[in-house]
């Protein structure tokens, strides 16, 4: 980290790219239903979308445009969220999906607090 970087910018840079490798590691265990086929696309598009427009939001060229990708971050961990809910999983994998809807709350409140706090 260099000097005058916010270190909490870059936890959550860390994490939220942790959330989309980790949803990518369930993604990988699920049974291959016609369903969960098309629902872990999306799953894969909205939980790498957090961190992506995350570092898009610490390297804004305004403050409007800084609230704008943060308020695209807690958007897209709500629907990561959503598609978690709602892929068929088996009996093994209920604590790794319970894990990854609490991670994708923590998420939006996480960036629902920097909305407020910026605008």
């Amino acid at each position: 980290m260099t000097e005058g970087e916010n270190p909490k910018r870059f936890d959550l840079e860390e994490r939220t790219f942790a959330f989309a490798k980790r949803t990518r590691a369930f993604i990988k265990r699920l049974s291959k239903t016609i369903g969960n086929i098309e629902d872990a696309r999306q799953l894969v598009r909205s939980s790498g979308s957090v961190g992506a427009n995350d570092i898009e939001a610490n390297e804004s060229l305004s403050k409007k445009d800084f609230v704008l990708r943060i308020k695209i971050c807690r958007k897209e961990a709500k629907e990561s969220r959503y598609w978690l809910r709602l892929v068929e999983i088996d009996e093994t994998l209920p604590s790794e999906r319970d894990a990854l809807v609490q991670e994708a709350q923590e998420l939006m409140n996480i960036f629902g607090a920097i909305v407020r706090k910026s605008e």
